[in-house]
């Protein structure tokens, strides 16, 4: 008998050391080949660990079935030591495993999905989990090749405690799909992580979120949405586009998110216990409502600024009888004991037209707190509101009555003075307990959501925040102190000082020319003098730029973008500078951009602009009017333009679709003389603004130059022209009526 047992200890023995040599003692493996034998024999219970270093051009496949008390786990050496890298991606199938700690960086996946809970239409993942893994900056080349960073399929899957920042391209960070019958009512999970920075796209397709698609918009998806923090999350208009049925949306956070958690499709849908923070930034919104059934409740809105779609809340008009990828009408929804806080707009029917004429029914906003002491008329209606129940809802004693058909509304609404109190980090009303987010839960935050090993980076473009390098006069002289230079660096040229270059020179990164007393005189020879590439912003301050050196090309720039699509959005800059003698030969632009190029933000100010036979600001690449731009904010202040043959400032967004925010113009204190009036001129005007959603054009003066024309087309375009002078000029065009025009003069108009 001792023999027989000491035997079954041996053989027992044994087995377990054969387990674990695919498991986390003894189951590291070093390659691609290795992974593959390990995933081929995995078994539940087994821990298949990457070792540390770079996987390079790494497609891991990870299919396999464990068990709900033994999974199947895949996860690394050490937390941020291992990268998979190059055209690297992981597609998941089968049951009860768990992927952990993978970090996709420096490149992008060479499919449509960096981390896919499926291999194939019929193989998904059931009951598995995602968790702290990071997807930074992995992107492609080109802006509009799409892809999904995560894409759940399946049922009950949970994805919790990752970090996703930095997507640039097409494509919705993380969508939940119902494209089968296997992966409806899915019940998913989706908590603890953070969203970081995405940049504006320019066209649609740039949500943070999306729980499925308009096809399938009827269908439950059931998916939680639960304590994770968004950050300055601004691709497209709509942060979060529910596009399914019985989702709910929970104690998450939006800070400087720029847009809204959108009920875009789909029925029964719960939102509560959210916190949004715009913090005044420009475009931040919070929640817009469509569709029946929908519950909005104890949630928390302070300082956003957005209006229309982008409103801090917004209910929208419907379409009769809605195909299923338009509008349906709200009808059965309540907004309750939510509270917003120095917010600047809030919009009923928005939307309404000719199409969308189905107002809200049934519907109702009960004790809520909407409270601005700086701005009276927060609330805009535009159409029949009489579908809406309003009780118990407190305003600020300064806040002008809602109105509908032309009457007052104070049926419903309490003027009242209240107190807050600000407690880590939220004003709480004093007597109002049961409103505004329920205080027993923590509120998501950048340091309790996603990884902790892994760190947090800032992906905004910020000039002036490395050394100052003092560059001579001479020939290539900047050139040269470029290239030796680092991001946020300034480059402080000589007062006074003459300085030429025959070379051109790129822009990878963020840098400042400037000029600390009289301007310098810049000449050069090539096509440009400037090339933004990816990466690049550029910002030219107290400088003199001249044309009268270059070669006798056509087509010549002070500053052109890349030549190629470029995934990152850049920004220039120019101050108190002058640009002259742009005349060497015709159409000499200052700044000559390229399709597949998109600024973040042009400003000039203070600058002079004499004697240039191209155009100043020309960003009308994208022709193909899908909604596709170069350019989100433009701001113009206290220039001058004298002798200019093209188009001092060009906006062009053509196409129908209204999920984008700009592009956006400022445009104030500034002169146009003899602008436009070149044979060469297509646009055959000064200033031309096609498709632009907001500008605000104050205190002008248009002498012997063309048209300012204005072509408005969706998303109901604010648009004010105010205090303008056109003195022998063709004055203002424009193919609708509906902008805002006061104190604009004619004095003579040109034929």
């Amino acid at each position: 008998m001792r023999k027989i047992s000491f035997l079954v200890i041996v053989v027992s023995l044994l087995a377990l050391s054969c387990k674990n040599s695919t498991s986390s003692v003894g189951g590291t493996v070093s390659n691609l080949d290795e992974f593959n034998d390990a995933v081929s024999s995995a078994q539940p219970g087994d821990v298949i660990t990457l070792a540390n270093g770079v996987w390079e051009n790494a497609e891991l496949e990870f299919y396999a079935n464990g068990t709900a008390e033994d999974p199947i786990k895949l996860t690394v050496e050490t937390k941020g030591k291992v990268t998979l890298e190059g055209e690297s991606n992981i597609r998941m199938a089968g049951e009860h495993l768990i992927v952990e700690g993978l970090v996709f960086k420096n490149g992008h996946t060479p499919t449509g999905e960096v981390i896919s809970f499926k291999k194939d239409l019929e193989n998904l993942c059931n009951s598995c989990r995602v968790t702290e893994c990071v997807i930074d900056n992995y992107n492609p080349s080109e802006r509009h090749d799409s892809d999904y960073w995560v894409g759940m399929y399946g049922k009950n899957n949970r994805f919790d405690h990752n970090y996703l920042v930095g997507k640039k391209n097409r494509g919705v960070t993380m969508a939940v799909r119902l494209n089968s019958e296997e992966s409806l009512a899915n019940h998913h999970q989706v908590d603890h992580n953070y969203f970081g920075y995405r940049q504006a796209l320019g066209s649609n397709g740039g949500e943070s979120l999306r729980i499925g698609t308009s096809h399938h918009s009827l269908k439950n998806s059931n998916t939680l949405v639960e304590d994770n923090y968004f950050e300055m999350c601004g691709g497209e208009l709509e942060i979060i586009s529910n596009k399914s049925c019985q989702n709910t949306y929970k104690n998450n956070t939006f800070y400087e998110c720029k847009g809204t958690l959108t009920m875009r499709h789909g029925n029964e849908t719960v939102v509560e216990n959210n916190y949004f923070f715009g913090n005044g930034k420009a475009n931040t919104g919070g929640i817009r409502i469509i569709n029946e059934t929908q519950t909005v409740n104890n949630n928390y809105l302070e300082g956003l600024t957005g209006t229309r779609f982008r409103s801090a809340f917004a209910i929208m008009n419907g379409v009769p009888n809605s195909p299923i990828n338009r509008y349906f009408q709200v009808k059965d929804s309540k907004a309750s004991n939510n509270i917003l806080i120095d917010c600047d707009n809030i919009q009923f029917c928005a939307g309404s037209d000719s199409e969308r004429s189905a107002v809200p029914v049934n519907t109702e906003m009960v004790n809520n707190i909407f409270y601005n002491t700086s701005k009276d008329d927060v609330f805009t209606v535009y159409d029949d509101i009489s579908g809406i129940d309003f009780q118990g809802n407190i305003l600020s004693p300064n806040t002008i009555d809602l109105a509908n058909k032309g009457k007052a509304i104070t049926k419903g609404f309490d003027k009242k003075e209240i107190t807050f109190n600000r407690v880590d980090g939220v004003l709480r009303p004093e007597g109002y307990d049961s409103v505004g987010p329920k205080s027993d839960k923590e509120r998501p935050t950048a340091d309790n959501t996603g990884v902790s090993w892994y760190p947090k980076k800032d992906y905004i473009i910020t000039f002036n925040t490395g050394k100052e390098i003092a560059v001579a006069p001479g020939e290539n002289t900047i050139g040269k102190a470029v290239k030796s230079s680092s991001q946020g660096d300034v480059l402080v040229l000589e007062s006074g000082g003459k300085y030429h270059q025959s070379k051109s020179i790129d822009i990878n990164h963020t840098l400042t020319v400037k000029s600390k007393g009289q301007k310098p005189s810049i000449t050069f020879e090539r096509s440009s003098l400037f090339n933004i590439e990816n990466g690049g912003a550029l910002s030219l301050e107290g400088l003199q730029v001249s044309g009268k050196k270059c070669d006798d090309y056509a087509g010549n720039s002070v500053v052109r973008t890349s030549r190629y699509s470029m995934i990152g959005n850049y920004k220039f800059f120019a101050e108190n500078c002058e640009f002259k003698d742009l005349d060497i030969n015709h159409s000499f632009n200052v700044l000559r951009v390229y399709k597949n190029t998109f600024a973040d933000s042009i400003a000039l100010v203070n600058c002079s602009f004499d004697n240039i036979t191209g155009h100043v600001l020309n960003m009308n690449k994208e022709t193909d009017d899908l909604g596709i731009y170069n350019a989100e904010n433009v701001l113009v202040d206290n220039c001058t333009f004298k002798d200019i043959g093209g188009v001092a400032i060009n906006l062009y967004r053509g196409g129908r679709d209204e999920s984008t925010f700009g592009p956006i113009l400022d445009l104030t204190n500034s002169t146009f003389d003899n602008v436009g009036n070149d044979k060469r001129n297509k646009e055959n005007a000064a200033v031309a603004l096609h498709g632009v959603q907001l500008a605000d054009m104050n205190n002008l003066t248009f002498k012997d130059s063309k048209k300012l024309d204005l072509h408005l087309v969706v998303g109901d375009p604010l648009i004010s022209i105010k205090n303008t002078i056109f003195d022998n000029s063709v004055g203002l065009t424009s193919n609708d009526n509906a902008f805002v025009k006061e104190n604009v003069t004619t004095k003579r108009s040109m034929k």
